[in-house]
């Protein structure tokens, strides 16, 4: 059976050729009503685009670069997962890249994928400053979408969690659950999220206690990290360990437990993200959930609107609401049910 071509998409369809190109390779804005009919047209013959006669022809590879600071994180692989959902559905394929936390790899392989001529890239960067040179090198270059982390203002479009709306969540419910003595367990270095959940703890944990905000320990986001950082604040004898990420909870947790400290009658635990081990450690980790799907979504829309021209002019900025998942880590308050989720903040543009 032969291939079907563009020209029996359009034939099906009712339009031109040059239309049908449109439509499918999102190239130029088509009104919806047409490119419904060329979709249900190209979707009834089983059309399959060329992508490589197509990456002759206008210049285009259909590929997206990925360039990860450290796969090893739980976070992203779900993260690079919705990614290639919602890539695929616009045609494009995805190449990913692993710098491990390093701005020197991290530039290698944005200059690496440049070269293998991708239409656009993602990042997730290893560091606020020290990877700006080079993804703002590559934004000049091509569209270019930062998530999760940031590189400064004025660099490329970007979405991320509200890490600040995240912190107040689990500041909150601490308090509500009469938690004062509080201690944040973070990391060091200029990455943007592991900034602004140290700054967002600094100004929020005063209304618990005012030596809250000085009670911090900071390392790296791991789980070794997280049982280190229990022997060095333990002395103070906290009632709250409030963790930058699930992996430094975990690893808070584990120590606790060797140290035949109750959870959470002594002292409660919390986390950032959501990864799946939050759900199954023991006890469960109150965390606050990173909304992972929308946050792919709306990384892919960003790219796919700078792609078809129809965005240009300064970057936009989205940040994403975060929700509170209450688990046994914690007690209870009254403001969560069993087994329930505050929800908090609005999704924010600018």
């Amino acid at each position: 059976m032969a291939d079907v071509t563009l020209r029996d998409v359009a034939r099906a369809s009712g339009c031109s050729v040059a239309t049908v190109s449109r439509v499918l390779a999102g190239t130029r804005p088509v009104g919806a009503e047409t490119a419904r009919r060329v979709r249900e047209a190209a979707d009834a013959l089983g059309y399959r685009p060329n992508h490589a006669a197509r990456a002759l022809r206008g210049r285009r590879s259909g590929t997206v670069g990925l360039v990860l600071p450290q796969i090893t994180n739980p976070f992203y692989p779900a993260l690079v997962r919705e990614l290639t959902h919602a890539l695929h559905a616009d045609g494009r394929a995805v190449l990913l890249a692993d710098c491990d936390d390093d701005p020197v790899a991290e530039a290698e392989y944005v200059a690496d994928l440049l070269s293998r001529r991708v239409d656009a890239l993602l990042v997730i960067p290893a560091d606020e400053d020290r990877s700006r040179e080079a993804v703002a090198a590559a934004a000049a270059r091509v569209p270019l979408v930062l998530m999760d982390r940031g590189c400064g203002p004025g660099v490329a479009d970007s979405v991320a969690v509200d890490n600040t709306a995240g912190m107040a969540l689990v500041l909150g419910h601490l308090a509500a659950a009469g938690r004062r003595r509080v201690c944040f367990l973070g990391a060091a270095g200029t990455a943007s999220a592991a900034a602004e959940r140290r700054g967002a703890y600094a100004a929020g944990a005063g209304a618990l206690d005012p030596g809250a905000p000085e009670r911090v320990a900071l390392g790296d986001f791991s789980v070794e990290w997280g049982r280190a950082a229990v022997d060095e604040v333990w002395p103070a004898r906290p009632d709250a360990l409030v963790c930058a990420n699930d992996l430094i909870a975990i690893g808070a947790l584990q120590r606790l437990q060797q140290l035949g400290v109750a959870v959470p009658g002594e002292v409660a635990v919390t986390g950032f993200d959501d990864i799946p081990m939050a759900a199954l450690s023991a006890p469960g980790v109150t965390t606050v959930r990173q909304p992972v799907a929308e946050l792919a979504a709306e990384a892919a829309h960003l790219l796919s609107l700078r792609l078809s021209g129809e965005t240009s002019g300064p970057q936009r900025s989205i940040r994403l609401a975060p929700t509170l998942v209450v688990r046994d880590s914690s007690p209870r308050s009254r403001l969560a049910g069993p087994r329930g989720a505050e929800r908090e903040g609005t999704r924010g543009t600018t």
